[in-house]
């Protein structure tokens, strides 16, 4: 069941699993947003907001958060320009993710599987450039 915001914006109910094609990324933990509506925020990982900052109470990575950005945006094929919002854009294959639920705002949550089969939450973490957020990972598992 999708939940529809305003601005056409939807969030993903949680457990549900949908299916994004990735359009434009902002930083290294999302959001990403799909070409089929959802802005996806990677569940159970952090990564720097794009002014450097660290939320209170957030696990602060090393890493820049252009670095982070760049490593997903990598992940996803590479960049293909960038969008007037500051967001980089991308033209990935679709992925298949399942959603944790809301993310704040209008953002879904969730664990992502890339065409390739590579789990993109935890391909993160392995990077080092983002870190593993223990309050919300639960029982993933890294493929």
């Amino acid at each position: 069941m999708i939940v529809m915001l305003s601005l056409a914006v939807q969030i993903v109910t949680a457990g549900q699993s949908f299916t994004c094609t990735p359009t434009a990324v902002w930083d290294g933990d999302g959001p990403i947003w799909c070409a089929e509506g959802p802005r996806v925020r990677l569940a159970g990982i952090a990564a720097r907001e794009m002014d450097g900052s660290c939320s209170p109470g957030q696990p602060c990575p090393n890493a820049s958060a252009e670095a982070a950005r760049d490593q997903l945006v990598g992940l996803l094929g590479g960049p293909r320009g960038r969008l007037a919002t500051g967001h980089i854009r991308v033209a990935a294959r679709p992925m298949n993710c399942r959603s944790n639920g809301s993310a704040g705002g209008s953002r879904t949550a969730a664990w992502c599987i890339l065409a390739n089969g590579v789990d993109l939450n935890c391909a993160m973490i392995r990077s080092g450039l983002a870190l593993r957020w223990d309050r919300y990972w639960r029982s993933h598992r890294c493929i």
